[in-house]
């Protein structure tokens, strides 16, 4: 699947789903959507149009390895965005607890094995993929500054103008030859990408980053090495090792501890009201 297209089809994919769920919502939101249009192109550059296409470009240049650990740095970049926008300081506690469950990603990733680690080598591949986590954490800062409409509404809209962004793009992409090979089941591949990552996920994610606030809604993202370890004993039947356990422990811990937050901490949260 060629980047460009596959970031494309998913969030076209995942708007035309969603658009017959959020429609009577979008109708009645579009008024205070169109006053805040400039958010919503901010947001939907940062967390849509751009981040999904550059982490594809980046992996067809670098390992599953690199990205995972590059990924997993992204609590830390958030934590950074937001002193950055918005002069928030995280507690110790919550350091603490990012560079713990970091500790575990790395634990998993490399197989328990320090030499593996000592072994990575960045790539061209790599830059893209931290570009992509760079945008990425400024989107999710900044999404407390989204129009307080419905959550399908924002979505819905963020979805609809990020494929309308990446539309020159894919046609580029096309025009230079790439095309979408395998058949049906590449495109079945899309549409699982549109309904449950694109759709799903982010509606999730969206509104855990607007009860909790960015910082402690992105640790949330050392969790996907945890559940890949697992589905890939459930699903490909590899097997359970000792750097398994001892990853999923740090892990554990690490969002325990940083989900610890002080009040002062709690009451600088911006919420979108929502109806």
């Amino acid at each position: 699947m060629p980047p460009i297209s596959l970031a494309y089809w998913r969030w076209t994919g995942a708007f035309i789903v969603a658009v017959g769920f959020a429609w009577p919502r979008l109708k009645a939101d579009l008024p205070i959507l169109l006053r805040h249009w400039k958010m919503m192109l901010v947001l939907s550059a940062s967390g849509i149009a751009s981040y999904n296409t550059l982490s594809y470009i980046g992996l067809t240049s670098t390992s599953a390895l690199n990205v995972l650990l590059l990924q997993s740095a992204s609590p830390l970049i958030i934590i950074v965005w937001a002193y950055l926008l918005f002069r928030e300081t995280p507690t110790a506690r919550q350091t603490l607890g990012v560079l713990v469950s970091l500790t575990g990603v790395a634990a998993i990733a490399a197989h328990g094995s320090i030499e593996t680690l000592a072994q990575l080598r960045l790539n061209p591949g790599d830059i893209w993929v931290l570009v992509a986590l760079l945008i990425y954490g400024f989107y999710c800062v900044t999404l407390r500054k989204r129009p307080a409409v419905h959550p399908l509404s924002f979505l819905v809209a963020a979805m609809g103008i990020g494929s309308c962004m990446m539309l020159p793009f894919m046609l580029g992409e096309f025009a230079i030859g790439a095309r979408i090979e395998g058949g049906f089941a590449s495109y079945l591949g899309i549409a699982y990408t549109a309904v449950l990552p694109s759709f799903v996920a982010y509606l999730f994610f969206n509104r855990g980053v607007e009860l909790l606030g960015a910082g402690p809604a992105g640790q949330s993202m050392h969790l996907m090495p945890l559940f890949g370890s697992v589905l890939a004993v459930l699903f490909l039947h590899e097997q359970f090792q000792p750097y398994h356990g001892v990853g999923i422990v740090m892990i554990g811990a690490g969002i325990m501890l940083a989900s610890f937050k002080s009040v002062r901490g709690q009451r600088s949260i911006a919420r979108p009201t929502v109806t």
